[in-house]
């Protein structure tokens, strides 16, 4: 039996983006939509007996109708195949205001054969072409619906969550109770696990986030676990596999390194519960390229515009989104030539911006306390001392400032003649 994972396709993500001429669309939301077409072709040309999608379907909790438009297209092109689809509800697909539909709600509204909703904590079983599947849904949950019989309008929001978390482990408990042993089993949840590594969600997160720890999803009688909500892909225990596969393109800067794609898990139904994973494969997207390009100019550069264009010629920017970072010292700044930087970035897809880090002159400064009783010579020989400056090179400045005291003092310019004084 083979399973595709994914989670957080976020449709609607829209920085960094231009307008795609041929489609009126923003080029982002393309990209979206190319990641999400990647994942629907693969299961259908390798035959995948069931898509699992652990939550996030769009960006804003009251998608565009374009974007709802999109994401059901490709979700009826995997039903229509005969692919089960199961959906978690995640947070970003709940609507602000309990009582409104969920954006995922209208698939089991139209009964949708083969299109299997997660809005509520529920074991579905799903018949793929490989044999049955038993599915236990953990959709996004409010604090306020899922605690409405507790009194908590005097706890602090950590005594909520802890509340909430163990709500959701006994509810978690009593469906695995329910398991039927000799059917594969899998949880798909859209949550933060303890001991997940964060990235760009938290940017993205509509308030403050609950947490379960892995012993609640780590059941002996699940075969894997899908999770979604965390963008970046890893495996946060085994025994069962607790696998976050990660979002299907990168956000911002923050996941330039991380590689986005779905996961495909191979289980063999004929074992017994424990027995049942066989392999969990990262299967990579197209994903665009995110890349920043680091400059530092030496002091004793002559042409600073050149090294920077050189830089940005060792690097691939085709079609990449970019962000130049330039350290430059104060005296070369003006030397940069800000157009013909762009003229070279002109093949990427979207410039983020260039930012100049100018490297200011340090200039030492004596405290006040240490030279108000110094004499002019001797406040010039603390202040070379200060600079590191040679012995040589200090008793040579010496002379050469009590020269110049002394002409000042006696009034006489350098061609020994009194200066003449003016009348007003």
């Amino acid at each position: 039996m083979r399973l595709l994972h994914f989670a957080d396709l976020h449709i609607g993500v829209e920085n960094y983006s231009r307008t795609d001429p041929n489609t009126g669309l923003s080029s982002r939301l393309n990209d979206f939509l190319s990641a999400f077409d990647e994942l629907v072709d693969y299961a259908i040309e390798t035959r995948i007996d069931a898509v699992l999608f652990a939550g996030d379907a769009y960006k804003n909790r009251d998608p565009s109708q374009t974007h709802q438009r999109e994401f059901a297209k490709r979700i009826a092109k995997l039903a229509s195949t005969g692919i089960p689809v199961f959906l978690a509800v995640g947070n970003h697909d709940l609507p602000a205001v309990p009582g409104r539909a969920t954006a995922l709600e209208i698939y089991p509204t139209l009964n949708i054969p083969g299109v299997y909703v997660a809005d509520t904590i529920a074991t579905t079983t799903l018949n793929t072409p490989s044999g049955v599947l038993q599915v236990i849904g953990l959709p996004w949950v409010r604090r306020g619906s899922f605690l409405a019989s507790h009194k908590t309008r005097d706890m602090s929001l950590e005594d909520i969550n802890t509340l909430l978390r163990t709500r959701l482990t006994e509810s978690l408990a009593e469906e695995f109770k329910n398991l039927d042993p000799n059917i594969p089993a899998v949880l798909v949840g859209h949550v933060t696990v303890e001991g997940a590594t964060l990235g760009s969600e938290r940017s993205m997160m509509l308030g403050r986030d609950h947490y379960l720890f892995p012993s609640a999803v780590a059941n002996p009688l699940l075969d894997y676990v899908a999770l979604g909500h965390i963008h970046k892909h890893q495996i946060v225990s085994q025994s069962p596999s607790i696998v976050y596969s990660g979002s299907l393109q990168r956000v911002d800067f923050s996941e330039e390194a991380e590689e986005k794609g779905f996961c495909v898990i191979e289980l063999d139904p004929t074992n017994l519960p424990g027995k049942r994973f066989v392999s969990c494969e990262f299967k990579p997207v197209q994903a665009r390229t995110f890349l920043t390009i680091d400059v530092t100019i030496p002091p004793d550069d002559s042409d600073p515009t050149q090294r920077v264009i050189n830089s940005i010629a060792s690097k691939h920017i085709v079609g990449a989104i970019i962000r130049l970072r330039i350290q430059v010292p104060e005296e070369l700044e003006s030397m940069l030539q800000e157009g013909a930087i762009r003229d070279v970035l002109s093949g990427a897809h979207y410039v983020a911006g260039i930012q100049r880090d100018v490297l200011r002159s340090h200039r030492t400064r004596l405290p006040s306390e240490a030279t108000k009783d110094l004499s002019p010579k001797e406040a010039l020989r603390l202040y070379l001392g200060s600079r590191s400056t040679d012995l040589k090179q200090t008793n040579r400045l010496i002379q050469s400032a009590d020269l110049l005291l002394r002409e000042e003092l006696e009034g006489v310019s350098e061609d020994g003649e009194t200066p003449k004084t003016h009348n007003t």
